[in-house]
């Protein structure tokens, strides 16, 4: 993250537990972010975050505790806000959309009940090939 980047996220984070009267953090909330967005972008596991990084379960706790809390919804929304008066667009959006996607199988569905010698293309009693000797 940037030094401009982090001007801007910072204040959105909750304040720090030292700064309340608390036990102070061995790692930075810069660097807390830097992590869970490492995770974000590059789709790794928890567990296989670098070691320069903060410690995964770390980061994982801050990052739950602020999906709860409503801290990235608060971000989300500032971030989000900031873009579309910069773009000269209302901040609110007025309208959204829903997409869905549906695959289809390849014509006439799967086969179903496949059973290997079968000579009608159906599983049942009846239509079972039996190996000749």
């Amino acid at each position: 993250m940037t030094d401009g980047q982090w001007v801007v996220i910072e204040p959105l984070l909750p304040r720090p537990a030292a700064v309340l009267g608390g036990r102070p953090y061995v790692h930075s909330r810069r660097l807390i972010v830097d992590t869970i967005s490492y995770v974000l972008v590059s789709g790794c596991a928890w567990r296989l975050v670098p070691h320069d990084l903060a410690p995964w379960s770390i980061a994982y706790q801050w990052f739950r505790a602020w999906t709860r809390d409503g801290t990235w919804d608060r971000v989300h929304e500032v971030l989000r806000d900031r873009v579309r008066i910069a773009d000269g667009r209302d901040p609110q959006p007025s309208a959204g959309v829903l997409d869905s996607q549906s695959a289809r199988s390849s014509e006439g569905g799967e086969q179903i009940g496949y059973a290997p010698g079968n000579a009608c293309g159906a599983a049942n009693a009846t239509c079972l090939s039996t190996p000749s000797a």
